[in-house]
């Protein structure tokens, strides 16, 4: 039996009730969960194995791999650099990084780069994870590519790609990689990182596959009980040619998947940061009380950009200026449906933050679910912390 620890307020009892049931079904290895509330943590709570191979325990400060949740950080770290006048979102590219003009590119903005809409899902090569760590060479090549739509025509996830782009934005206006600029910027203090050093590496969870849900759709959200979506998603990941597949399998992290430390070092801003719930948490409740953005810069960024048929995801999909905004790609309950905003992550984890109802929430699993099937560990945490404030 899994004994969860640290601390959760007695008003938040219900989201331990869920962390421990999730354990107690078997859907957990290792997994952490952070909350805030009126910018006072409620709920820090941690148990399991971080490390399978080894047994080893999750600790309080064990950090785990967050996978897309990076991209929140990313792009936050971009408009900040917007707030502080370094360029005009909603300016052309080219006027700060002309190369990127190339087969029609010219009128795209920082703006589409951040809402997916820039027409670059995938590479149009294989890159392996030793290419895919110099970030400079993969956003050259992103500028040099045939755009698979005109940018701000259309919308479709760009998995991995959307690090590059938006680094690059951090990287031409501040002379910085992506990771550099948040440690420096405003996480310092805080156990995150986009690109680890070799320590926190060597201490952070290990990532594992989980359990597979029942094929029956009996655990799946409503939204996806239609047996056609869960057919077309499953039948485009294994479609090597795909734009889903193209999009998430490219660059390939290698030998060890994203446990591969080639991976972890290099930080991939769209996918490769490492941490601890309790400072992702942080992360959000810092945004929403306006100690990184201005209000109004946040505000401005979740005003919803896309919504609509993702042309790589194949549901729908609604993002502001780099941050998620409910739809089918991010569940989210019915008290903060018009209101949070945040980031998933590839096999469970989520970022969020509700400015009205001033929630923060981060929760970070080591076995990754099969979202295919509707894995819910993540929405039933998030229901029971909106059920608390009540």
């Amino acid at each position: 039996m899994t004994i969860v620890q640290g601390h959760c307020d007695p008003a938040f009892t219900a989201v331990r009730d869920v962390f421990e049931q999730n354990f107690a079904d078997g859907r957990e290895l290792g997994a952490a969960v952070a909350v805030y509330a009126g910018n006072r943590k409620v709920v820090d709570l941690w148990g399991g194995v971080a490390d399978r191979r080894t047994g080893r325990e999750w600790l309080a400060d064990t950090p785990c791999f967050g996978f897309s949740c990076t991209k929140a950080v990313t792009a936050t770290a971009a408009l900040l650099l917007a707030e502080r006048g370094a360029y005009d979102l909603d300016g052309p590219v080219t006027s700060w990084w002309p190369e990127f003009g190339e087969h029609g590119k010219d009128k795209a903005t920082a703006a589409h780069l951040l809402s997916h809409q820039a027409g670059l899902p995938a590479f149009g090569r294989p890159v392996d994870a030793e290419d895919a760590a110099d970030a400079p060479a993969r956003a050259a090549e992103l500028a040099a590519q045939k755009p698979e739509w005109e940018p701000g025509t259309a919308h479709g996830y760009h998995a991995l790609t959307y690090g590059w782009l938006a680094g690059e934005i951090v990287r031409r206006h501040s002379g910085r990689l992506v990771g550099e600029f948040v440690r420096d910027e405003f996480a310092g203090d805080l156990d995150l990182w986009i690109g680890s050093p070799d320590d926190v590496i060597d201490r952070a969870a290990k990532l594992t596959a989980g359990r597979r849900a029942a094929q029956n759709g009996a655990d799946a959200p409503k939204a996806v009980e239609d047996g056609n979506v869960l057919e077309r998603l499953a039948g485009a990941y294994v479609d090597p040619q795909s734009p889903l597949n193209r999009a998430l399998n490219n660059p390939h992290p290698g030998k060890g998947g994203y446990n591969n430390p080639v991976v972890l070092r290099a930080g991939w801003p769209a996918a490769g940061m490492i941490a601890t719930a309790g400072a992702l948490a942080t992360f959000y409740d810092r945004l929403i009380s306006g100690t990184i953005l201005r209000p109004g810069t946040l505000t401005e960024a979740l005003r919803t950009r896309v919504r609509g048929a993702d042309r790589t995801m194949l549901v729908e999909s609604a993002f502001g200026l780099g941050y998620m905004r409910p739809a089918m790609t991010f569940f989210t309950p019915a008290a903060g449906r018009d209101t949070a905003f945040g980031h998933t992550g590839a096999g469970g984890s989520i970022g969020l933050g509700d400015p009205e109802a001033g929630l923060a929430l981060a929760y970070l699993p080591n076995s990754m679910g099969d979202q295919l099937s509707g894995d819910l560990r993540a929405y039933r945490i998030t229901e029971a912390a909106y059920a608390s404030l009540s």
